[in-house]
C-alpha cells in the first residue's frame, strides 16, 4: 500500500511543470535539506551570503560565503569548517548555476576543478 502512495506522488510531483523562468532567489535564504538524506545527515542554512551545512546531527560544519555573479549563478567560497577530515579545504570555491526550480525544489549544478554534479535542495516552507 505505501509502495503505490509513493508511486501515485511521483507521479503527481513529475506531472508538475518546472518554473519558468527559474526561481534563483530562492536560495538566497532559508533552511534547505536534500532529497533522499534525512535532517540528521545533512541540512543546510543560508542567510546574509553565509551558507552553512551541517552534518553529524548538526554536530559539524561547514560554512561558505556566497558571492552571486547574477541571479542564477554564484559562488561558495569554504571559510571554515569543523571536521578536519572533510575533504572540503578552506579557500576552496564551489562555482554553482541553478539550473532549475520547481517549487520548493532547486537544482542546482556544481563544479569545484575539474569535478561537476548536480544537487536537488528541498526548501523548508
Amino acid at each position: 500500500m505505501l509502495a503505490a502512495s509513493q508511486i501515485q506522488s511521483q507521479q503527481k510531483t513529475e506531472q508538475k511543470k518546472v518554473d519558468n523562468p527559474v526561481k534563483c532567489t530562492n536560495i538566497k535564504e532559508g533552511k534547505f535539506l536534500r532529497l533522499n538524506y534525512p535532517q540528521s545527515i545533512w541540512y543546510m542554512t543560508v542567510k546574509d551570503n553565509i551558507q552553512t551545512e551541517y552534518f553529524n546531527g548538526g554536530k559539524d560544519y561547514i560554512k561558505s560565503t556566497l558571492v552571486f555573479v547574477d541571479d542564477c549563478n554564484y559562488k561558495a567560497i569554504v571559510m571554515e569548517k569543523s571536521d578536519k577530515n572533510d575533504p572540503a579545504q578552506i579557500g576552496d570555491v564551489f562555482n554553482n548555476k541553478i539550473i532549475a526550480t520547481q517549487d520548493n525544489l532547486i537544482k542546482v549544478n556544481m563544479k569545484i576543478e575539474n569535478s561537476q554534479f548536480d544537487v536537488i535542495y528541498v526548501k523548508e516552507k
